[in-house]
């Protein structure tokens, strides 16, 4: 690329000189130079006319070499851009896999797209093409400058006086430019992130009949766009007509007094030509970097905007030296857990409680207790602020996260299926799953007689969020996909909340092939689902209220007597 390069800046400068040969030495009457006299010879000869054939000769060969610079130039920027492009956006969204879900809490995942595309198809777009032009036009800006105060200097220096003026004008317009950039990406952020969440909730929107208010939403976001895209354009458009002005007059001087050396015969036609040309084309950089200023700002602005997210902290840490854990037993120590999502709100106080190798422990309480938390510090999906927690003896923060996280299998109250067939998503945790694994999961989450009955059977393409699918049907994919990975220990959250009764059956019989032999820790309003537990938590408040087993619990007549008496009466003991 620097080749190209360096080939295009003296091809450049290169272009004149066959006119100046041509007003010089065949319309005058001076001597061919050094320079073109050479090829003479080879044209037989060393009339006007074999002068001339030369000069045609140069302009060609001089247009084809900048031919070829140029499209090696261009491909290999090309190919740097694509590169640069590619590898920055899976290094962010490398990034933001490691990043605790405390970060989606508060960020938008509209604002994440529209950083992984827009920003980074900017910087793709500067990297690809801008950066070429912009080392092409600074290294021929430098080269013309020596030539022209080789040729002339007291006409150079009517260029370089106004050089400096024009780059400070540059300079202010650019500030203003990318002030009005930054908001143009975050008004299109916001207008990505309306779009997303509004095809994400269509249904709700639909139900609630409130299409107009989002395209309200949306008319306001783009009219806000286009209003900051107005304002940078503003700003920007004031550079062509100040710099063609500045051309214009730098010109002007030169053409005057130049024209007046040639009436004396100080200067040449060719000379003043030349010089004319160099002129033009030292004025063309300086034209073509100003004009890139909105291009440079929204890179700085992209720039920022990626920046952001590689500069986000919660990375959920790692020890220098973690371990690689054994297969686990199973066994779950909770020692004097705390947590808040933000300091001034705490969610757990004191969590402290342990689970046996092969048990069954049930987690319920109140709605907004922390039930939800405390499964998600398991896989360290969260870090507690104080106290720790153990699996097999050891904090899990000394366990390497793909360690660690490969020996949880994870029910949630939502199935997330993938675009793709019902056989992927049942092996999506185990893809080196043979056919017959994935058969015997589905049969062991009674899922099989629903699938055998969709067309393709396993083959069969699963929409976006498996809308297509009722939930109990996507529970028990879920279930299945749990199965498949044969974890030694199960996270289940509200597994049943949200399924009729004749799904919740399915999936309890499901459900418990499913937990037979591992360790089971189960978040659950629905107590029936707890019917197989060795031991209830009971969590209110961020503490643990009570902990036993259900006839212990029914007896203390507390927190879980009175949610048991909500749920079945007083008769269900």
């Amino acid at each position: 690329m620097v080749s190209a390069t360096w080939v295009q800046m003296a091809m450049a400068l290169a272009v004149p000189w066959p006119l100046k040969s041509v007003l010089d030495n065949v319309v005058g009457n001076h001597p061919a130079p050094l320079w073109i006299s050479w090829l003479l010879p080879v044209l037989g000869g060393d009339t006007k006319a074999h002068i001339a054939e030369a000069a045609a000769l140069l302009t060609v060969a001089i247009a084809a070499i900048t031919g070829v610079a140029m499209y090696a130039g261009s491909y290999l920027t090309e190919s740097l851009g694509q590169s640069i492009g590619n590898e920055l956006r899976v290094r962010l969204y490398h990034h933001l896999q490691e990043l605790s879900l405390a970060y989606y809490d508060t960020t938008r995942v509209g604002t994440l797209l529209s950083t992984l595309t827009g920003d980074v198809q900017t910087i793709q777009a500067f990297a690809s093409s801008s950066t070429l032009t912009i080392l092409t036009d600074t290294l021929s800006l430098i080269a013309m400058v020596v030539v022209m105060l080789w040729l002339r200097w007291d006409f150079a220096l009517i260029a370089l006086a106004v050089t400096p003026l024009l780059a400070a004008f540059v300079l202010r317009v650019n500030r203003a430019v990318r002030t009005a950039v930054k908001e143009v990406r975050t008004s299109q952020s916001d207008l990505l992130a309306t779009l997303q969440e509004g095809l994400q909730s269509i249904e709700v929107i639909k139900a609630f009949t409130r299409e107009d208010r989002q395209e309200q939403q949306l008319a306001q976001a783009g009219l806000h766009t286009a209003t900051a895209w107005l304002q940078a354009r503003k700003a920007s458009a004031l550079l062509a007509p100040i710099v063609t002005l500045a051309i214009a007059v730098c010109t002007a001087l030169v053409l005057w007094r130049g024209s007046l050396l040639v009436l004396t015969g100080v200067m040449t036609i060719g000379s003043l030509s030349i010089f004319l040309a160099y002129l033009a084309r030292f004025f063309t950089p300086v034209r073509d970097l100003a004009q890139m200023t909105n291009t440079i700002a929204q890179v700085s602005v992209a720039f920022q905007r990626v920046t952001a997210i590689c500069d986000a902290d919660t990375v959920i840490p790692q020890r220098p030296t973690p371990r690689q854990p054994a297969p686990f037993s199973g066994e779950i120590a909770f020692e004097n857990v705390a947590f808040a999502y933000h300091p001034d709100v705490p969610v757990l106080h004191d969590i402290t409680f342990d689970v046996h190798p092969g048990q069954m422990v049930g987690i319920v309480g109140p709605t907004g207790g922390g039930k939800s938390t405390v499964l998600s510090m398991i896989a360290r999906f969260r870090d507690p602020d104080t106290g720790r927690i153990c699996i097999d003896g050891v904090d899990i923060c000394n366990y390497t996260l793909h360690g660690l996280r490969t020996q949880i299998g994870f029910v949630l109250q939502e199935t997330v299926l993938l675009h793709g067939t019902v056989a992927d998503n049942i092996a999506f945790g185990r893809p080196d799953a043979t056919e017959d694994q994935i058969l015997r999961a589905a049969q062991l989450a009674n899922a099989d007689e629903f699938i055998a009955r969709m067309p393709n059977g396993y083959d069969a393409m699963i929409g976006d969020r498996g809308a297509t699918l009722s939930g109990g049907q996507r529970q028990r994919i879920g279930i299945a996909r749990a199965l498949i990975r044969d974890n030694p220990i199960l996270i289940l959250d509200e597994p049943t909340a949200a399924l009729d009764a004749e799904s919740e059956e399915l999936v309890i019989d499901a459900l418990d092939r499913l937990t037979n032999g591992r360790t089971v820790i189960a978040v659950a309003h629905r107590l029936s689902t707890l019917r197989n537990a060795n031991t209830i938590v009971v969590i209110k408040d961020g503490v643990v209220a009570e902990n036993g087993s259900h006839r212990h619990l029914r007896n203390l007549n507390g927190v879980y007597a009175e949610l048991h008496r909500l749920q079945f009466g007083d008769a269900h003991r």
